[in-house]
């Protein structure tokens, strides 16, 4: 069930240029004029400055993946009437996507329900599941109970766990009111269990490592901090660091070698992808999707490319959030070498987008060759002539 190494270069191997393309790089002959003088005109607010582009370069639009995709990361409505479904498969269609996962959280007879319903309306061959977890008031005892529930989820027909929210390391609490850490010895029996079911464990871990850092100027996401309060996680005494985070996450992974983890928005290290690419060498039981970072991913298209190609078998596609009219974007970096064009979210990039130009064997790895190795039963017939 965990992906093979052999035949690949280790992140060490890469040599002195791809390291030094990995760090971050300042000088002082760089910094903008802007930074010295002030306007002699009122400037605008940052809401109220939107410059146009006017570069004219070659523009192709991507309506539809070039292979069918497995989303390992949807978050479409609750699939439990066929109206619901029916609509959901015409966008999938519309886009290429092949199979879903519905990693909005369910389980017992939620979980139920849907599956229920998507066989009722013959659609078992577009759509699979994957089980929530109960993390809510942990404590001696709860480990067995949360198991046995996974273990009645994945009879019923649940392929995988998550997608663990955020919560878990930032909100959820044990019995005695103390934060829940990742790596607590109570939940070993929940990871191991679906280490033994041959499942995947879907995890979303903290949030951008922006929305830990100081609320000030320097911060590149601080508009979209401004706008949305509860994105805010600067005060220890309320949440634990980033880093806090992340270690307690590798623990709990290191603590499990049998056991295929899959992290959401590639682990929140887009913007630094030797991390991640350390933590690929040093765990072959993990993989990651690309959910919600395509603003990170479209502004370093030479290294992620690289990136990419040396863990072609560790990365796969996910979405996130159900909006059909933002996966093009995603074909476009993926699948095009165009250059300078928008993201579909202000406030979350200020910059703009390039192709990656990703090499075919790369894209039916990531769009649905990873998904089909790692998720036990995936339906194939929507991913035929690929």
């Amino acid at each position: 069930m965990t992906p093979s190494t052999r035949g690949r270069p280790l992140l060490s191997d890469l040599g002195p240029i791809l390291l030094f393309l990995a760090v971050p790089v300042a000088c002082e002959a760089q910094r903008r004029p802007s930074q010295f003088r002030q306007p002699t005109i009122p400037p605008p607010t940052i809401l109220e400055y939107q410059p146009q582009s006017t570069l004219v370069v070659p523009e192709h639009e991507v309506p539809r993946a070039r292979f069918p995709v497995v989303d390992v990361h949807g978050h479409p409505p609750t699939l439990d009437d066929r109206e619901t479904i029916e609509r959901v498969v015409h966008e999938m269609d519309r886009l290429n996507i092949g199979v879903m996962v519905q990693a909005r959280p369910s389980s017992g007879a939620e979980l139920q329900s849907q599956l229920d319903a998507v066989r009722a309306a013959g659609y078992e061959d577009r759509f699979v599941f994957f089980a929530s977890l109960d993390l809510s008031d942990v404590g001696p005892g709860s480990g067995a109970r949360i198991a046995a529930q996974l273990e009645a989820d994945v009879r019923a027909g649940a392929v995988g766990i998550g997608e663990i929210s955020k919560a878990f390391g930032l909100y959820h609490t044990k019995r005695d009111g103390s934060r829940l850490p990742l790596d607590d010895p109570e939940l070993d029996v929940v990871w191991e269990t679906a280490g033994r079911l041959g499942i995947p464990v879907f995890v979303h871990t903290a949030d951008p490592p922006e929305f830990f850092q100081p609320l000030d100027y320097t911060n590149e996401r601080w508009l979209e901090l401004a706008l949305f309060e509860r994105r805010r996680y600067m005060d220890r005494e309320r949440f634990p660091s980033f880093e806090q985070l992340m270690v307690e996450r590798d623990r709990m992974i290191a603590k499990h070698p049998g056991t295929t983890w899959i992290l959401a928005h590639m682990g929140w290290h887009t913007h630094d992808l030797a991390r991640l690419g350390r933590i690929f060498d040093e765990h072959p039981n993990v993989l990651a999707e690309v959910g919600a970072v395509l603003y990170d991913l479209g502004r370093q298209p030479r290294f992620a490319r690289d990136f990419f190609e040396r863990y072609s078998d560790r990365i796969l596609f996910g979405k996130d959030s159900f909006q059909p009219d933002e996966y093009p974007y995603y074909w476009r970096v993926f699948e095009t070498a165009d250059e300078y064009f928008d993201y579909y979210r202000d406030y979350h990039a200020f910059w703009k987008l390039y192709g990656m130009d990703l090499p075919d064997d790369v894209l039916r790895a990531m769009y649905w060759e990873n998904a089909a190795r790692i998720i036990p039963g995936l339906p194939t017939s929507a991913l035929s002539g690929v």
